[in-house]
């Protein structure tokens, strides 16, 4: 019976850390490019693995477009401007690795996925069409319960727009939105 319970705790404990969620990044400006990187670490144990998106770098999402990301595999055949490699780093101190997004430890279930959610985007805004970044509409924004950064989850750059990262749980799939108007 304490063989059972430890195991359901460890399959809970693992779970409710489990990148599975969907990131969704809805740009509603009109007017703005959003170019960011994205990040996901594991909110527990010691914040790693870490996780950035690598290629493309920076991850843009024109004005009036919506990027979905299911996970780091999925999001390459779903997702309007997929990440095609990620930057893995295992722990503190250690170097961190590229690995394409159909890496094994990348998949649903996969060790890096298990262990990881969707946290944080730098991000910085460009004139839409262009390469001339809007200089007051930028920021380090992501989950205000991630023990690992200390990064808002709203981002006011009036009168240029604004920028909010939350999460909803639905039938038991978590979902990670960062919208900017």
């Amino acid at each position: 019976m304490k063989k059972f319970l430890l195991l359901l705790g460890i399959c809970f404990v693992s779970s409710a850390y489990a990148q599975g969620g969907t990131l969704i990044i809805q740009n509603f400006t009109t007017n703005y490019d959003f170019h960011g990187i994205i990040y996901a670490n594991n909110f527990a144990g010691g914040c790693y693995p870490f996780i950035t998106s690598k290629d493309p770098y920076p991850v843009v999402v024109p004005a009036g477009a919506t990027a979905k990301y299911e996970n780091y595999r999925d999001q390459f055949t779903s997702s309007p401007f997929p990440v095609s490699s990620w930057e893995v780093t295992l722990a503190s101190g250690s170097a961190p690795t590229t690995r394409p997004w159909n890496h094994p430890s990348l998949m649903p279930g996969g060790v890096i996925s298990n262990n990881t959610r969707w946290s944080m985007s730098k991000f910085q805004m460009y004139h839409a069409g262009t390469s001339v970044p809007e200089t007051f509409f930028n920021g380090d924004i992501g989950d205000a319960t991630n023990p690992c950064n200390s990064n808002p989850d709203f981002i006011d750059s009036s009168p240029y727009g604004s920028s909010k990262w939350f999460t909803i749980t639905s039938g038991g799939t978590v979902y990670t939105y960062l919208v900017i108007q």
